[in-house]
């Protein structure tokens, strides 16, 4: 296929206006990002890719399921991700580790304290 078969191609620097890092701090593979309610108000000016990413965070998303579903490098997408958390248009969150979930124990003892209602 050519360029003009496909149309025309977009470069990764093109998106991301040449940058090469997200401002602040890095997102990980699995932060789960989602659209903030901000991003609900009239906001205009933003790339067709900060709309799409707006749309696929309607439900919370991971960094990695995001740039597949987009089909962009990681890369770009921690860029307009960045772009995007600037303005406050998203949330982002780790995901939960094994370390931050309860112990048996606690678990356990609601369980039982819930029985007893």
């Amino acid at each position: 296929m050519t360029e003009h078969e496909d149309g025309p191609l977009l470069r990764p620097y093109t998106l991301t206006r040449g940058r090469t890092r997200p401002s602040g701090p890095d997102f990980d593979l699995m932060t789960v990002i989602r659209t903030a309610p901000a991003a609900y108000s009239g906001i205009s000016g933003l790339a067709p890719e900060h709309w799409r990413i707006l749309q696929l965070c309607r439900v919370p998303l991971s960094v990695a399921d995001l740039a597949s579903e987009l089909g962009l490098s990681l890369n770009v997408v921690r860029i307009l991700l960045s772009d995007l958390r600037d303005q406050g248009l998203i949330t982002a969150r780790p995901q939960a580790t094994v370390a931050q979930l309860p112990e048996e124990r606690i678990l356990r003892e609601v369980i039982q304290g819930l029985q007893a209602l």
